[in-house]
């Protein structure tokens, strides 16, 4: 098999739009994705046999469009292959989940589309069983059709606990309640700002004529202090704008504070020539705009890789429906922004988990930061063990340093990065799967 000239990493809309705009422009193309089905977290795809759950029309159109145009360029597709970044030599290495092999891959640019995570801060008892993110419930609910069950809380800021809620009334059990941090009936010119971007509003609109209709509680300006363990169940207790609080069983929690793009460990972006590939991002892991900017920053990234593999060096044009979504998604950052203006982490008790896989918490990072000679972010790690759990601080190190900044305002602050290096593999592998890597190019040199 003769090795493509760009390999795509990443099956959501970013992803799609690129390779069929690489694939226009006669170069080959393939594109490589970790699930069995392509659509990304926004087009999530249910599994063999499952019905897909309600959309709206405007996602359900995009999708469509995306699906066809992706279908008729024929881009061959790496399912269950997982990117693990690139070596010394250059080489794109992909995780087989199939084979249990590494495949080596040469090809002359990398398109890395692999989009957003969900920002979680954390709480007293975030890290119990029966607490997961909002966004992983509703990547739950597009796979298997079925709304989670139980009594379930949505807590945290921002537009997606509302999509959430909205589908699980749906699906017949809505939730309990919403607790937003922010009040977005409060925000005068954020609200009116938000009449410019009328797809998104519509898409709102339908969503919250569903929590009206199940008359689900929407406890604006609303923060969860404490999740604790209650027989099998949880006990929360959340803070209401008057200081006054209110305690609220139930068996699940989906938390939720925003978006971040998905950058853990990325090769940093390059276009000039170099001993390995030209290395771009699109989407969502380049800036977390949403599912329209993806599109557009799809398209852009795959003319730019086009235009330099044809020895053109101007970038492709920015496109303005990036622009917009840049506004759109300040504009909602507005309006969901918390009431309460303190740092979301300076106020957590010491004994507040910070690092769930190596069980630091946030007295363990105060004691850190308080000694006299002041550490970086890879001191704090090799000295009290933040990000060096099984995640390599996938989870926590963007916490961890932002609380870091918080307690010592007058030092430069750390980055994420400061904490979890920048290297390969991006992902956890088995030594032997490691070993056992072999080439995919068979072209005759």
């Amino acid at each position: 098999m003769i090795e493509p000239d760009v390999i795509i990493i990443g099956g959501g809309p970013a992803g799609l739009v690129a390779a069929t705009e690489v694939a226009r422009s006669g170069h080959t193309v393939e594109l490589v994705e970790q699930r069995e089905s392509l659509g990304g977290a926004i087009h999530r795809q249910p599994i063999e046999d499952v019905q897909p759950i309600h959309q709206a029309a405007g996602p359900k159109a995009r999708w469509q469009t995306l699906a066809q145009a992706f279908s008729a360029a024929r881009i061959p597709v790496r399912h269950a292959s997982v990117f693990l970044g690139v070596d010394g030599d250059g080489r794109v290495l992909i995780e087989n989940r199939r084979t249990g092999r590494v495949e080596q891959l040469a090809p002359k640019a990398v398109i890395l589309a692999i989009g957003a995570v969900e920002k979680v801060y954390p709480r007293p008892g975030w890290q119990m069983a029966g607490v997961s993110t909002a966004g992983g419930l509703q990547v739950m609910m597009k796979e298997t059709g079925l709304a989670p069950q139980g009594r379930v809380l949505l807590a945290g800021s921002g537009p997606l606990l509302i999509a959430v809620a909205a589908q699980m009334a749906r699906l017949g059990n809505p939730p309990v309640a919403i607790v937003e941090a922010g009040d977005p009936m409060r925000q005068v010119g954020p609200g009116f700002a938000m009449l410019g971007h009328a797809a998104l509003l519509r898409e709102a609109a339908a969503y919250l004529a569903d929590i009206n209709l199940r008359r689900i509680p929407w406890m604006r300006g609303t923060q969860l202090m404490t999740i604790e363990r209650d027989g099998a169940g949880l006990q929360t207790i959340v803070r209401r704008r008057d200081g006054s609080e209110r305690r609220i069983a139930v068996d699940r929690i989906g938390l939720h504070d925003g978006i971040r793009p998905n950058d853990f460990g990325l090769p940093n972006e390059g276009t000039e020539p170099t001993s390995g590939p030209l290395i771009l991002r699109a989407g969502d892991c380049r800036e977390a705009l949403g599912a329209f900017a993806a599109e557009a920053d799809g398209r852009r990234a795959g003319r730019a890789v086009v235009d330099i593999l044809s020895g053109k060096r101007d970038r492709a044009e920015f496109d303005r429906t990036i622009g917009r979504a840049r506004m759109a998604q300040a504009t909602l950052a507005a309006l969901f922004a918390p009431l309460d203006p303190r740092p979301p982490l300076v106020s957590l008790p010491d004994d507040t988990v910070l690092c769930r896989c190596e069980g630091k918490t946030v007295g363990d990072l105060r004691r850190l930061c308080d000694r006299e000679d002041r550490l970086t972010g890879r001191e704090v790690k090799h000295n009290g063990r933040f990000a060096m759990g099984a995640c390599q601080g996938r989870f926590c190190a963007a916490n961890t340093a932002a609380l870091m900044a918080e307690l010592k305002p007058d030092v430069t602050a750390p980055a994420p990065e400061d904490l979890t290096g920048r290297r390969w593999p991006v992902r956890p592998i088995s030594i032997a799967a490691l070993t056992g890597a072999t080439s995919q190019n068979t072209e005759n040199e």
